[in-house]
């Protein structure tokens, strides 16, 4: 029987045992840094109407609800209608119906590495609930929502409303002291709260007007419609802040080749002359060794 041995010659044998091991160690820090998880970005949103009505329709014992968010977007985006309309069964025959109607519809909102902004603005608006088809539940001039968050700094949420406001065909002063309440018998009654706002350390929101709706039309098939109505909504989330090297006691900048205290195994490679590298040399080295020992022991026994 004829037989062939390959016998790697132990200087090759001991040059890719190191190899080897001194490639683990930048394929190690390459595993470790994928594991570290991405910081979530900054968010932002705009909706020009939000509605969560229930509407109780006159020839049915059950409630049918009517739960939208017309213009509505999410960064980065931007949306412009002037006539916003909803469908809901049962009502007027099922036809679409006109929720908002504006001349001015607008929501957009954007994100960069540094900031999130969201912005809604609505001009000459006329706001409709079903069974009400030719009597507004609210007609207002101009209002604006804005939001913005930046990467470090404090959230702002601002919102404005310019111009008469008329509810269910009267009109009303809104003040920020509180909300406003609107009642006309045999319709129905509103209560409005204007301007709301609010921040904390990396979020912001702002309402232009939201409206609590209580009206009994008995018109269209519709006996009640009860529920929320928000108007020019804005929010946003900042984006994770760059982080920022330590300050030296003097109020500078630490160089960048000088070790903090306090950190043992870092200073102790500062001290030796060593760096990051030094314990995947140190591995190579011990394997260099081994790979070695391994050689002289095949050459011995070939010899033999």
């Amino acid at each position: 029987m004829n037989g062939t041995n390959f016998r790697m010659p132990a200087r090759r044998l001991a040059t890719v045992a190191a190899a080897t091991a001194l490639a683990a160690g930048p394929a190690a820090l390459t595993g470790a840094a994928s594991a570290h998880a991405t910081p979530d970005p900054g968010r932002a949103s705009a909706a020009v109407l939000r509605a969560g009505l229930d509407v109780s329709l006159l020839n049915k014992t059950v409630n049918v609800p009517l739960a939208v968010s017309l213009n509505e977007v999410q960064a980065p985006s931007s949306a412009q209608k002037t006539t916003l309309t909803a469908q809901l069964d049962g009502v007027d025959g099922g036809e679409p119906f006109s929720l908002l109607r504006a001349d001015v519809a607008d929501a957009k909102a954007t994100v960069t590495a540094e900031k999130a902004e969201a912005h809604t603005r609505l001009a000459h608006a006329r706001l409709h609930v079903p069974g009400l088809p030719l009597l507004a539940l609210v007609e207002l001039g101009t209002v604006t929502s804005k939001a913005t968050c930046e990467a470090g700094k404090t959230p702002v949420a601002t919102s404005n409303l310019l111009g008469a406001v008329t509810v269910l065909g009267k009109k009303v002063a809104l003040t920020a002291d509180g909300p406003t309440e609107v009642k006309v018998p045999g319709v129905g009654e509103v209560r409005l709260d204007l301007s709301k706002a609010e921040t904390t350390t990396r979020t912001a929101a702002a309402t232009a007007l939201e409206l609590k709706v209580s009206v009994n039309p008995l018109n269209l098939n519709v006996a009640e419609v009860t529920g929320t109505l928000t108007l020019a909504k804005a929010t946003c989330e900042a984006p994770p802040a760059p982080a920022e090297a330590p300050a030296a006691p003097d109020g500078t900048a630490p160089d960048a080749d000088v070790k903090p205290q306090g950190a043992p195994a870092e200073a102790g490679l500062a001290q030796t002359g060593g760096n990051s590298m030094t314990p995947y040399l140190a591995g190579g080295a011990i394997a260099l060794v081994v790979a070695g020992g391994g050689a002289v022991a095949l050459a011995r026994r070939g010899r033999g």
